[in-house]
């Protein structure tokens, strides 16, 4: 998500500066990025975004030089087994091959440049085509600009979600590094918070929007759908009780609880006591201990536990080492 973001902003940025674009259109066996990662070059070196772990970039900045040259997308193929290639001679081994398409973004910027930023400040999918083969110019493309009549044209097609979205109920010491790694990671992050002094730009300069709003007018005040992921951390038990009365029944896709598991049990209690009872799927939702158990406590090992915890919600993949997959990294 941080890639598109930064590629976005750089065009905005060098709104004046011609600009090339690589796209990954396919892997065959291993590779270190997968089909859709992108790099922007700008004729003064300028790039963001990667296509490799590095070994395959200088030498699509060649070809880049001669798009942008000529006009005219090229696409490349490469064939990372290979350890004594001679043209391009990275040796890196990873056993696999890498399709690209390298195409020129001239200074009037095509028109899906705009629907995918507008998209993304709106939370909207963007769906994208990169013609590389056949009867349509190459290049990327609205998908609903890909005609149905397209004869022998062939494209990589791509949906684009919207940037995660975290809403952190808490403003407090602990939450500062959790925001600040969310961010890191190109998520959009929500700070919410009733005490006016804690909640504020101030104390939490990467965050998307800090909003001040008492607990029980919170879950109203901030966006929350089925791709948000909230966390409970205000280590106030009453706070957090009128809290989770109200995002509970919301359709999150995550939601954490700081705390240990006799206090989320006594937080449960509570509201039971008060006529709301969480169902079964309710539970399920509450990740209550928040995070991995990565072994640390300080305020940035416990924001780590818990940005990978969500990673692997996400992801839908279970929390194990890598070592022990059976199944391929990027299966």
């Amino acid at each position: 998500m941080r890639e598109i973001a930064d590629i976005l902003d750089l065009l905005t940025a060098r709104a004046e500066s011609p600009a090339v674009l690589a796209t990954v259109l396919g892997v065959e066996g291993s590779s270190y990025r997968l089909p859709g990662a992108r790099l922007l070059w700008l004729p003064d070196g300028t790039r963001s975004g990667s296509i490799s772990g590095g070994c395959l970039e200088e030498d699509v900045i060649e070809h880049a030089r001669r798009v942008l040259e000529t006009g005219r997308a090229e696409s490349l193929s490469y064939d990372t087994a290979v350890e004594n290639d001679l043209l391009w001679g990275t040796g890196s081994g990873c056993a696999g091959r890498v399709h690209l398409l390298i195409e020129a973004l001239p200074l009037e910027r095509p028109a899906w440049i705009a629907t995918l930023r507008d998209n993304q400040r709106a939370r909207r999918d963007t769906v994208l085509a990169v013609v590389h083969r056949g009867s349509l110019p190459p290049g990327t493309r609205l998908a609903a600009e890909f005609p149905a009549s397209a004869g022998t044209a062939e494209a990589f097609f791509e949906t684009i979600p919207p940037p995660p979205l975290v809403v952190v109920f808490g403003a407090g010491d602990d939450a500062q590094p959790l925001v600040k790694l969310t961010r890191a990671l190109g998520w959009q992050v929500t700070v919410v918070d009733s005490r006016a002094a804690y909640a504020t730009t101030g104390r939490f300069p990467d965050a998307t929007s800090v909003v001040v709003v008492p607990p029980e007018s919170a879950p109203a005040a901030v966006r929350l759908d089925a791709h948000t992921l909230a966390i409970v951390m205000t280590h106030r038990f009453r706070d957090d009780t009128a809290l989770l009365r109200g995002l509970l029944p919301r359709p999150l896709t995550y939601l954490g609880l700081l705390g240990p598991r006799r206090r989320a049990e006594r937080l449960l209690a509570a509201l039971e006591a008060d006529g709301f009872v969480a169902t079964a799927a309710m539970r399920e939702m509450l990740h209550a201990p928040v995070g991995l158990d990565l072994g640390g406590h300080t305020p940035e090992t416990v924001a780590l536990a818990i940005v990978a915890e969500m990673q692997c919600r996400l992801t839908g993949r279970p929390p194990i080492h890598l070592r022990e997959r059976t199944a391929p990294i990027h299966g």
